[in-house]
């Protein structure tokens, strides 16, 4: 298993609705998420910054990276775009940190 951790940014004002969406991830999102190696997907919100730290567990970087490449996923970028910091194609703007420790 690859563990992957990275930043993202929601608006300060849509943090119950940034919320609600997750609690409300639809089927078919969830779904294309593990049939491109995702698990253990969890992400934590900073109310004082509104910076939000994610971590997934993937089996294949080279089919986690073709995720962003589905309809499904364009789909909830574009859903999710109004209540985030995005790129030009609604991907969330996404730091990606170095893992420097871990212990099992």
């Amino acid at each position: 298993m690859i563990r992957k951790a990275s930043i993202m940014f929601v608006n300060r004002d849509s943090y119950d609705e940034y919320k609600r969406r997750h609690d409300e991830i639809w089927p078919e999102m969830a779904a294309e998420l593990k049939a491109h190696g995702a698990h253990n997907y969890s992400i934590f919100l900073d109310k004082e910054t509104g910076r939000l730290f994610a971590y997934v567990e993937i089996e294949d970087e080279e089919k986690w990276e073709y995720m962003s490449q589905t309809a499904i996923c364009k789909k909830w970028w574009a859903y999710m775009e109004p209540l985030m910091d995005t790129n030009a194609d609604n991907s969330p703007v996404s730091i990606n940190l170095e893992e420097v420790f871990y212990l099992e």
